[in-house]
């Protein structure tokens, strides 16, 4: 299973920017989706969660901002960003909890990060 993150780049203060995840190989389910962030000199936080019921969850600096959503025909999990400061600059990390059989665990996996840069 491969997690596979694009979307990121630089963007001006004020601006938006939608962040994709599409998750690859052989998955049965998707438990749950996440986006995480890390800033330099940071520790990683979670910016959005989403429940496969559909229930989500957005870290406090996000809150009203920023919207995940997910398109379960393409295993794909998106991150829209609006309203950007130059503080959401960080490495943004795509999170998912799957099985990859039924009767499987559900396990972990993560993105390979893409950087966001907003500008002042």
């Amino acid at each position: 299973v491969q997690l596979q993150t694009s979307g990121g780049g630089l963007v001006q203060a004020g601006g938006s920017l939608t962040l994709s995840c599409v998750a690859s190989g052989s998955i049965f389910s998707i438990d749950a989706v996440a986006w995480y962030r890390q800033a330099p000199g940071k520790q990683r936080e979670l910016v959005a969660h989403m429940r496969s019921g559909g229930d989500r969850k957005y870290g406090d600096p996000v809150q009203g901002r920023f919207a995940i959503s997910r398109d379960n025909a393409k295993n794909t999990v998106y991150l829209q960003m609006n309203s950007l400061k130059p503080e959401d600059t960080a490495v943004y990390y795509c999170y998912s909890e799957l099985r990859k059989y039924f009767g499987d665990y559900s396990l972990a996996y993560w993105g390979q990060g893409t950087l966001v840069t907003v500008s002042s």
